[in-house]
């Protein structure tokens, strides 16, 4: 039998085995055993390797079902994982997700390693707005307090006076308003997400041309012919999707709160409007709920793969840094958000009611 090398290891089939086949059953229902067989060589010296050198990966839901569950510490969406960063006592932090979340757990661990195994593993949202754009706005809009997406840069979270997810983005907006006396904010840089906020507060929300590659490509038209494919189905969207998406899905919300909808509710039939793989990891944890997978892939989240991980624990690359400046800047936004009570259960975005955005910026 031939022997497998994993970086400076050499194992046989049978020793790979012994170290991985425990893991398999938490896969075995998304990736065959062929797959499986090649991959294993590779989950057995990642996790060797988190041991030698004190790390903890960081697995955001669309990260694939084998660095989800087979070598992801810790797993959830952007504003868990950076709870979680702020936290965890691990002296290495990988992250198995986008750069802009690489940076927010250095934002938050500046001590700490923190990797990222792709450094073109980007975000569309994060690119599409500037330190200088936020500038601007508050030059067009004084006052008025500024609420930006954890899906930012490091520089737009320190022009910010508070950073949001899609899962408390509304009770941000609520808090921050509250706080300032004032009934306008500005949420950026999503305009769909600002969007669907708007449809769920009185205030009045300004916004960014800002969106995600990913979930601006869902229409309301997509819905209808799922529902015609597939009578009964439920769907759950993402608050990244057009707000005519959301007003014909039949729950919306974030990752979190998608994944807490099928495990409390069971429906016997579901369709996760976002990114492919979170359909994936749901699916594992839920294996009498059938669903239904429309394909959309993160293209950036796609770049961490299994290899990568292990190169990165290997030759401790790619280390993200922050300037000291802007981090200490950033971590106020950060900080304040993760300040905020966290919610019993992610809030669902209403679908019938509210207003529109008052502004939608660009350069």
């Amino acid at each position: 039998m031939a022997a497998f090398e994993t970086g400076t290891e050499t194992r046989t089939p049978e020793e790979v085995r012994a170290l991985t086949d425990h893991l398999y059953p938490l896969v075995s229902a998304r990736i065959p055993r062929f797959e499986w067989d090649l991959m294993a060589p590779v989950i057995a010296r990642i996790n060797e390797l988190k041991a030698e050198k004190g790390a903890v990966i960081l697995a955001h839901n669309y990260m694939t079902p084998e660095i989800f569950a087979c070598v992801g510490d810790i797993r959830g969406d952007s504003l868990q994982l950076a709870r979680e960063a702020a936290e965890t006592t691990a002296p290495v932090i990988v992250q198995a997700g986008v750069h802009f979340m690489a940076e927010t757990s250095k934002i938050l661990a500046p001590e700490k390693t923190v990797l990222i195994p792709s450094m073109e593993a980007g975000c569309s949202l994060a690119s599409s707005i500037t330190g200088a754009d936020v500038r601007l706005l508050k030059e067009r809009y004084p006052g008025v307090p500024v609420v930006t997406y954890v899906n930012t840069t490091a520089e737009v979270k320190a022009e910010t006076d508070i950073c949001c997810t899609s899962s408390n983005a509304v009770q941000v907006v609520e808090h921050i308003c509250e706080e300032f006396g004032t009934d306008q904010v500005i949420l950026i840089p999503d305009q769909y997400l600002a969007k669907n906020v708007a449809r769920m507060t009185d205030k009045k929300v300004i916004t960014w041309a800002g969106s995600c590659e990913v979930h601006e490509q869902f229409t309301a038209d997509d819905i209808k012919e799922m529902r015609d494919a597939n009578p009964g189905v439920v769907v759950l969207a993402h608050p990244e999707c057009p707000p005519d998406v959301l007003q014909e899905a039949d729950y919306a919300g974030s990752t979190a709160a998608m994944s807490g909808y099928v495990a409390k509710e069971q429906p016997r039939q579901v369709v996760l409007i976002t990114e492919c793989s979170m359909s994936d990891n749901v699916a594992l944890e839920n294996p009498d709920v059938e669903f239904v997978r429309p394909c959309n892939l993160c293209p950036h989240m796609k770049r961490i793969t299994l290899e990568g991980i292990q190169m990165a624990l290997e030759t401790m690359t790619h280390e993200v840094t922050v300037d000291p400046v802007i981090a200490a800047r950033a971590r106020e936004a950060v900080e304040r958000m993760i300040a905020l009570p966290s919610p019993s259960f992610p809030a669902a975005f209403d679908r019938g009611h509210g207003g529109d955005v008052i502004s939608v910026e660009q350069r």
